[in-house]
């Protein structure tokens, strides 16, 4: 392989236009704010006390030169710092910046009260429907135990590429984010990623991509992540079996689903009260589904709930499979 070849190197003309993008004022105080994660317009402009439309040609700027990447959230516009060769260029600047100048200072003071304004309007909506959630995990067992359950499950080996789909508040995320090199989460609320993006930022979780978009379609390549989790998801959508092969779609040879839901029960007034669309899943339903998208089912757990007379209680069960591509690979190879 050439020196020019080699991963992670840029060319030079690029690298001209990366450097040239970074070197005036305001991109550059934007750059030293998206390495704390992403921000929309109206984040940069409040930040900065800049015009919109000045905020949004300094961004096309950094966007065209590889610097910055823009998603969509309904009507909303987020950016980020891009990954790409362009990045290295600027890896080096934003570690020689001191980030205790005066103008970078006020920059960050002003960040901290936009994610504190962020965090109590995330607050108030989850407020409103903390009772209904509420209730539904009176009816199983405590919350601790399934996160310990899915960190078991999920084993201490670094992640690699992760992805949260439905992410709702980002507690996935939170749970099992710190340990991968990636962290994406989807969802198809904006109000439920503003939540996400409120909590994963006291966390200190600022580097977590997440995005809006449809579970059935999501919005990635085949193959982008080596874990893909579901985490009480599946009884809100009408076509469980579509989202469970478009999550498959995504991983990469040898790659893990993770889906976390409940068993089969009857209580229907979930379906008044919580939207639930299915009542459970049965394990043979499931290992059906996974066949179907091309997984081979390596954990089942079922945990049940306190027991608790004469009241409906609800289980909630575990399914973990991987993506079997690698396995069919490594048979033809040494059949070969």
């Amino acid at each position: 392989m050439s020196s020019g070849a080699q991963a992670g190197l840029i060319g030079l003309l690029p690298a001209v236009s990366a450097l040239r993008a970074a070197a005036e004022e305001t991109r550059l105080r934007i750059l030293v704010l998206l390495r704390e994660g992403e921000l929309s317009v109206s984040d940069l402009t409040d930040i900065l006390g800049q015009s919109q439309p000045r905020i949004s040609r300094h961004l096309k700027v950094l966007v065209e030169a590889g610097l910055v990447a823009r998603h969509r959230e309904g009507a909303w516009a987020f950016f980020r710092l891009a990954e790409g060769p362009a990045s290295g260029v600027l890896d080096g600047l934003l570690e020689a910046v001191d980030c205790t100048d005066p103008r970078l200072a006020e920059d960050r003071e002003r960040l901290a009260a936009a994610r504190a304004r962020r965090s109590d309007a995330a607050q108030a909506f989850f407020a409103r429907l903390a009772p209904q959630w509420d209730e539904t995990r009176s009816l199983h067992v405590a919350e601790e135990a399934v996160e310990a359950a899915i960190r078991d499950v999920v084993g201490e080996a670094p992640i690699g590429s992760l992805l949260d789909l439905g992410t709702g508040t980002g507690r996935m995320l939170q749970l099992l984010a710190p340990r991968a090199q990636r962290a994406v989460g989807l969802d198809g609320s904006h109000a439920m990623l503003s939540v996400a993006r409120a909590s994963l930022a006291r966390e200190d979780l600022h580097r977590v991509e997440l995005r809006q978009g449809d579970l059935h379609a999501p919005p990635f390549p085949r193959g982008a992540f080596d874990l893909v989790v579901m985490h009480q998801v599946l009884h809100y959508l009408d076509e469980p079996a579509r989202a469970i092969a478009q999550a498959a779609r995504l991983l990469a040879p040898g790659g893990r689903l993770l889906v976390v839901d409940f068993a089969p029960h009857g209580i229907e007034s979930l379906r008044e009260t919580q939207a639930h669309r299915r009542l459970g899943f049965a394990h043979d339903q499931m290992a059906s589904w996974f066949d179907e998208a091309g997984l081979d089912g390596e954990v089942v757990r079922d945990l049940p709930p306190p027991a608790r007379s004469g009241a409906d209680r609800l289980t909630v069960s575990l399914w973990l499979g991987r993506d079997r591509s690698a396995a069919r690979h490594e048979t033809h190879r040494e059949v070969a």
